[in-house]
């Protein structure tokens, strides 16, 4: 008797594993792994420079933080030529690898003209707000936010950053795959 008992107790163990394999029922991915995940392949990438988009504002504030001084005023009184101080240079290199900013608006009313330079101290991108994550056939998705670093840019420049026409974070989409019964970061878009 007692082997017929432990013979059913297998059968309904294996039953309920079988079952289990069948429906697709797949291990736990909490958040915070899929987050990990993540930054890791971040991590992994190279660390980036920060596009910052320098508006008549920004052009102002720079100026006053001392990384740029007006060098030529051109007649028409809106065009201008900033070159980078030395302190400038520490902290910002221009795109074009000069280092004087060619302010070239098209009027002195001109308030959409803007120049990009780059930060010197270069990051790795940070994943924040990730999302609850969502079944998705045979593996799982989460939408997140991929921002920018801009550890070791001093306050000034992070104040720039933050003025209107730049974007330090960007909305993507991770998918996960189920690889030998653990979860991997399969793809991000």
């Amino acid at each position: 008797m007692t082997n017929g008992k432990n013979l059913r107790l297998f059968g309904a163990i294996a039953l309920v594993g079988m079952g289990t394999m069948l429906t697709g029922c797949k291990p736990d991915l909490p958040q915070a792994n899929a987050q990990a995940m993540i930054q890791a392949k971040y991590d992994q990438m190279p660390a980036q420079s920060v596009s910052i988009t320098v508006n008549q504002d920004a052009l102002k504030a720079g100026a006053i933080a001392k990384y740029w001084t007006m060098s030529k005023l051109y007649p028409n009184k809106y065009w201008a030529d900033f070159t980078l101080t030395p302190d400038g240079k520490k902290v910002v290199k221009l795109v074009n690898g000069s280092d004087v900013i060619q302010w070239r608006p098209d009027s002195l009313t001109d308030t959409k003209f803007t120049v990009v330079v780059m930060t010197v101290a270069a990051n790795h991108l940070k994943i924040k707000d990730v999302k609850p994550l969502q079944d998705e056939g045979s593996g799982k998705s989460a939408e997140f936010t991929e921002a920018v670093n801009l550890e070791g840019v001093p306050a000034p420049l992070q104040d720039i950053a933050h003025t209107p026409g730049n974007k330090l974070s960007t909305k993507r989409q991770a998918e996960f795959v189920l690889v030998g019964g653990a979860w991997k970061l399969g793809s991000v878009n």
